[in-house]
């Protein structure tokens, strides 16, 4: 049983209560799903703003986003459509038109000059979103007003956009099954993709966001005549701008999402007494017996499923299995119904859950220990060949690598412990000169991952280096946890990249304290040292 330390407890408590108080998510806005507003609901309150926003947000290389240049394709196509829908518009703005020009014309040329051939990342519904996105900015090229601006008028006589290389016409083929079949559920999420290809009325009117996303809610917004069902979508949009001074993530409320990840992460170094009864009231509220959705206007998932098995099992209140029977595939969990690729890190959830459930219930337990074979197996066999795992809703291999290391090395056995050494000497290898640990940059988020796999390493077996590599890693976090208002890099995967800050804040809290808990065991250890003798689990 791990008992956490009073500067732990007191931060960690005090996290707890934030986010108890915030339903929406500590997320920032994102800029692919703020100009998708601009662009389909101009009507709504705070347009303007919206736009300056949009204009202020972009670099001197005229790019928009986050992240490496690949990174940037749907976020850039974004803003520029946003751009050339206000431009085309006959509406007055405050803001001059020659300047949303002059900025769509610099974020035409940024598109130019990203790599042609990609390889682009696997963020959501992208082989949806960037085709479309093109066609709309080629329609708004070909208008006379946009012909007539100083700044689009070269854009405008010459050649359009190509689609990249890698992408092919998907908005239209899903479209056209669409019209056939209905739209499914898991393409509410992204509807904007599609929307101008559908009939009015091919999605029902949501109850709140369509697919908690405010640009699909836009875009059937742009679709739906008005009526009480479309004002009721009005007023959801107008809830969440105001939440985010106006501006839109790419998913509310993220309440489900960032409590279960937040619980799990603060579980793993010892939850607070005082956190208890809170993250107990949260999995009351976020359990569901049909499956957990990561959002309203989601689909269940196993991977907010699973979570919220391992955060109530955590918690000492374990809640039936059954929910996750229904994303069995035979060897390992789908995400969800109609999933194209899998997941590691769902799949290391539920594994983690699996065996959390089972300190809890045993016998009951002892049932899915097949299956728990099973998925260790499929997640041994996802592992790369130096020593990492790589993951479709996160950037850094990081993350994935942390969520399966934790995961076998309490499932146990020889196979594992030998995934185990390679992610391990993966981790001391790839250590910055500063202490940190990063995909692209250190960051404290990846920081605290490779920790955690160290550690979990280290209860198995020595690793020469990696003393070292935790004793430098700690300054970082250290650092990291003394800054206020610490700005996390976006490395999150939804249709762009985002920064969940809480649950980002969560793991560097959890690994910090980890890190703590060792040194402290080791002042008390006999002689003052480490055993290092090879151990197995």
């Amino acid at each position: 049983m791990r008992h956490p330390s009073r500067a732990y407890g007191s931060q960690a408590v005090r996290l707890v209560a934030d986010i108890d108080h915030d339903s929406w998510g500590s997320v920032r806005a994102s800029l692919y799903e703020t100009a998708r507003v601009v662009s389909l609901a101009p009507g709504l309150p705070g347009h303007e703003p919206r736009l300056t926003w949009l204009l202020e947000q972009q670099m001197k290389d005229g790019s928009w986003g986050e992240g490496p240049a690949l990174y940037r394709l749907l976020p850039i196509l974004s803003a520029v459509e946003a751009l050339l829908s206000v431009a085309r518009s006959d509406t007055s703005s405050g803001t001059g038109r020659e300047q949303i020009a002059a900025a769509a014309a610099a974020g035409l040329a940024a598109v130019r000059n990203l790599p042609a051939t990609g390889p682009w990342p696997d963020t959501a519904a992208i082989e949806i979103l960037v085709p479309s996105l093109i066609a709309q900015i080629n329609d708004h090229l070909g208008q006379h007003t946009i012909e007539a601006t100083p700044s689009l008028g070269p854009w405008s006589r010459g050649p359009r956009l190509d689609v990249p290389h890698g992408f092919a016409r998907r908005h239209e083929q899903v479209a056209q099954r669409c019209r056939s079949h209905g739209v499914p559920f898991k393409l509410h999420h992204t509807f904007e993709g599609i929307f101008q290809h559908v009939p009015p009325g091919a999605v029902p009117a949501p109850d709140g966001l369509l697919g908690s996303s405010p640009a699909a809610t836009a875009a059937w917004l742009a679709t739906t005549p008005a009526s009480g069902q479309s004002e009721k979508a009005v007023t959801e949009l107008r809830k969440v701008a105001r939440r985010y001074g106006g501006l839109f993530p790419e998913a509310a409320p993220l309440k489900a999402v960032e409590r279960l990840w937040v619980a799990a992460a603060l579980a793993g170094s010892g939850l607070p007494p005082a956190c208890g009864a809170t993250v107990r009231a949260w999995i009351h509220d976020i359990y569901d017996a049909a499956g957990v959705r990561g959002a309203p206007g989601l689909m269940p998932d196993a991977d907010d499923t699973a979570m919220a098995v391992l955060v109530a099992a955590l918690a000492g209140e374990p809640r039936d299995l059954a929910p996750l029977d229904t994303f069995w595939s035979g060897t390992s969990f789908d995400c969800y119904v109609g999933e194209d690729t899998g997941s590691v890190t769902a799949n290391a959830h539920a594994l983690q859950a699996l065996h959390a459930y089972a300190q809890c219930r045993p016998a009951e337990g002892a049932v899915r220990l097949p299956r728990r074979d099973l998925v260790a197996d499929w997640l041994l066999a996802q592992q790369q060949t130096d020593g990492a795992w790589r993951d479709k809703w996160h950037a850094s291999p990081y993350y994935a690598t942390e969520r399966c290391v934790t995961a076998l090395a309490r499932h146990g056995g020889p196979t594992a412990r030998t995934a185990l050494r390679s992610a391990a000497g993966w981790v001391v290898a790839t250590q910055r000169d500063d202490g940190s640990w990063g995909v692209w940059s250190g960051t404290a988020e990846e920081t605290a991952y490779a920790v955690k796999i160290l550690l979990a390493a280290q209860d198995v077996f020595h690793l020469p280096g990696a003393d070292r590599a935790l004793s430098s890693a700690e300054a970082v976090l250290e650092a990291a946890s003394c800054t206020t208002g610490h700005r996390h890099p976006a490395l999150w995967h939804d249709k762009t990249l985002y920064a969940p800050h809480a649950m980002i804040q969560a793991e560097v809290m959890a690994a910090l304290q980890m890190l703590r808990m060792r040194g402290e065991a080791e002042l008390i250890a006999p002689g003052g040292e480490r055993d290092t003798e090879e151990t197995a689990s």
